[in-house]
């Protein structure tokens, strides 16, 4: 089970959403807006930038997430779709 670091938490309240570990397999982070579950995001088994941060350093997170927000450029701009919520919560 994935454990949502205080780097996601802070995103969430940011954003005014509440995150919750997933009950759907293989994914990370469920979120839920005014009470409603809106998304599951995150897969298992893919790093995140405050897991890179916490095991392989600043330096080492910096870069995968500038290819992350490369690779999901086009659909991480859309308000509220998953991408949106997993570039604005975990990276």
């Amino acid at each position: 089970m994935y454990r949502i670091k205080q780097y996601t938490k802070n995103r969430a309240l940011k954003i005014g959403v509440q995150v919750k570990p997933s009950k759907v397999k293989g994914k990370k982070i469920d979120v839920f807006r005014r009470g409603k579950k809106i998304a599951s995001i995150g897969a298992i088994g893919y790093g995140d930038y405050p897991t890179f941060w916490e095991k392989k350093g600043k330096v080492f997170a910096e870069k995968r997430r500038k290819l992350y927000k490369i690779r999901h450029n086009k659909t991480r701009k859309i308000k509220w779709s998953n991408s949106w919520l997993a570039d604005n919560l975990l990276w």
